[in-house]
């Protein structure tokens, strides 16, 4: 996602995406925890949560900048982004565990399903997947249970500052009458997010719950606790 208004140039966009599978490990959730709820992703990408979640009883509404283009020229760049992210894999396996992939390989597999479930359930259920640019979504307040947001916040700390940091958590617990719950809390070279703490107090001086819990999920080395807020 971006700050500037409107749609988002393609060749900017890196849409590539991790498996259900993955998200219930990243956000330690169960299937049967999914069951009846109303979900946000946000940003979603090219994930595969919203259209496998849909089908085992959630209601899940995905939302992200890339969804202001049509869906087959995301599927294309997809592709491209796939090989062109595991020619780079390639060189820089050291910084990461492979533990759940194995290898470079089978991550590929991984980023090809859910880009295919992806692509397909966009085709299939457009209403389903929502343009949007935080810090500002299209949701009415509490429109969702719980809302997950993955490899975004925290992760590009070098583009975007505290401030939007702040707005964007803010909303996101705007359109959630339940908790929101943000993975990973690094950045891109693994360390923690530097104003992590203070933003944290910020929440919970606005009457937030906040906990940081460790998850049996780990790509990117230290890439593994996510933070929950909840409402009380």
């Amino acid at each position: 996602m971006s700050r500037a208004e409107g749609k988002l140039d393609l060749s900017r966009v890196v849409f590539i995406g991790r498996t259900f599978d993955e998200y219930l490990l990243m956000f330690n959730l169960t299937q049967e925890e999914l069951r009846g709820r109303k979900i946000l992703d946000c940003p979603a990408g090219a994930c595969s949560f919203t259209a496998v979640a849909n089908t085992k009883g959630a209601d899940v509404t995905a939302t992200d900048i890339a969804y202001y283009h049509p869906f087959e020229q995301l599927a294309q760049k997809g592709f491209d982004d796939i090989e062109h992210a595991m020619l780079n894999m390639e060189k820089a396996q050291s910084n990461y565990a492979w533990d759940y992939f194995e290898s470079v390989e089978g991550l590929k597999k991984h980023r090809i399903q859910a880009l295919s479930d992806c692509s397909n359930d966009m085709k299939e259920y457009p209403n389903r997947y929502i343009p949007a640019n935080l810090p500002v979504l299209p949701f009415k307040d509490c429109e969702f249970e719980l809302t997950l947001s993955a490899h975004f916040l925290f992760m590009y700390a070098d583009r975007f500052d505290y401030e939007f940091h702040l707005q964007s958590i803010q909303e996101l617990l705007r359109v959630t009458s339940d908790e929101v719950r943000i993975f990973p809390l690094i950045d891109l070279s693994s360390n923690r997010y530097e104003h992590l703490d203070k933003l944290v107090s910020v929440i919970q001086s606005q009457g937030y719950v906040t906990k940081e819990i460790k998850v049996p999920y780990e790509f990117q080395k230290g890439a593994s606790s996510m933070l929950v807020i909840k409402k009380v």
